[in-house]
């Protein structure tokens, strides 16, 4: 048995944050809240860490000042968040695009993308009206738009997993094994 045969609780937390990237309804806040209490780390939404520095919603950043200052806001605070303690970091879909967020995410974390189908995204988001690139147009369309740019971006992430119809523990328990193997093979 590794050191994570018991489900709740391990060893020692990673010395380094843990980001989860991927397109929305992927399930990083989800995924990410979890992870972070099996890893003994906080957790941190970085989309309500933006909410929380502009004073508004994401929906109105982007209606009110548009994508591009998002954007900036948004490199602004995962650059904060990785500066400090260790912790499981869930990010909006976009961040892992820009390259600099993505830099930033290289150089002092383990990134994690949770691969979805886009059915299963489809399901997800549909819940979900506070999504700003799904406002106008076809949602399905759009959002394949968005996995023929973004998938192979997120391809560079250290780690990929799917997290499709998939338990959410079953997801956790990849993504520390991963972890753990990434562990067991450092020097």
């Amino acid at each position: 048995m590794g050191r994570n045969a018991n489900r709740g609780g391990r060893d020692m937390p990673p010395a380094q944050a843990v980001v989860l990237v991927g397109l929305m309804g992927a399930g990083k806040s989800t995924v990410g809240r979890r992870l972070a209490k099996r890893l003994g780390l906080p957790f941190a939404d970085a989309d309500t860490e933006i909410e929380k520095a502009a004073g508004c919603s994401i929906t109105d950043i982007f209606e009110f000042h548009g994508e591009d200052s998002f954007r900036q806001g948004e490199r602004r605070v995962i650059k904060r968040m990785l500066e400090g303690p260790p912790k499981v970091i869930s990010t909006g879909g976009g961040a892992f695009i820009d390259p600099e967020t993505r830099r930033r995410i290289r150089g002092k974390a383990l990134s994690v993308w949770l691969r979805t189908d886009l059915d299963t995204i489809l399901k997800r988001v549909k819940r979900n009206d506070n999504r700003p690139l799904l406002k106008n147009g076809d949602r399905r369309s759009t959002l394949e738009k968005l996995m023929i740019e973004r998938d192979p971006i997120y391809a560079e992430a250290d780690i990929v997993v799917d997290s499709g119809d998939t338990a959410i523990e079953r997801v956790v328990d990849a993504i520390v094994a991963e972890i753990d193997a990434r562990a067991g093979t450092s020097p």
